[in-house]
C-alpha cells in the first residue's frame, strides 16, 4: 500500500484530485469512473478540511492510502478529525431529491453523491483516526 499525506487545507485539494487521476490511471478505470472516483473522494477530503479540522481548529494533515490489485483499486482517506462516520448519516431519497432546492434540507448531497459514485464504500474508526475507504472494480 502507498502512502501520501496532504495538509488539512483547501489548497491540498487540487493536488490531490490530480494523483487520484494518476491512480485511476494506471488503475485502467474507465473517464466515468475516474469522474465518480474523484468527486467521491473530494467530497470527503473537503469535509475532513472544513468541517473537521477547521471548525474544530485543527492543523494537521490527512493521509491517502492506496493500492491497485487485480480486482480494484482501493483508496482510503485517513485523517485525526473527531470521529464521524458519513454513513451514520440519513441520506436523501428520490422524494428529496425530486424537491426544489429551496424546500430540501442543507446537507448530505455530497455524502450520497459518494456512496452511490463508487462501487464500495465503507467507514471505520480506528486508533483514534477516521478511514473513509473507497473501492473501483477495474474492468
Amino acid at each position: 500500500m502507498e502512502t501520501r499525506s496532504y495538509p488539512g487545507e483547501v489548497d491540498s485539494l487540487d493536488p490531490l484530485r490530480d494523483y487520484i487521476g494518476e491512480l485511476a490511471e494506471k488503475a485502467g478505470l474507465a473517464k466515468k469512473a475516474t469522474y465518480s472516483l474523484k468527486l467521491a473522494i473530494d467530497e470527503i477530503a473537503t469535509n475532513i478540511i472544513l468541517y473537521g479540522y477547521q471548525r474544530a481548529g485543527i492543523k494537521a494533515d490527512y493521509l491517502l492510502h492506496s493500492e491497485i490489485t487485480d480486482e480494484a483499486l482501493t483508496v482510503i482517506l485517513e485523517d485525526e478529525a473527531p470521529q464521524f462516520d458519513p454513513l451514520s448519516r440519513e441520506l436523501p431519497d428520490m422524494d428529496d431529491l425530486s424537491r426544489p432546492l429551496e424546500e430540501r434540507e442543507i446537507g448530505g448531497l455530497g455524502i450520497y453523491l459518494t456512496v452511490n459514485g463508487v462501487d464500495e464504500f465503507s467507514y471505520e474508526y480506528v486508533n483514534g483516526k477516521n478511514r473513509n475507504i473507497f473501492k473501483m472494480k477495474r474492468a
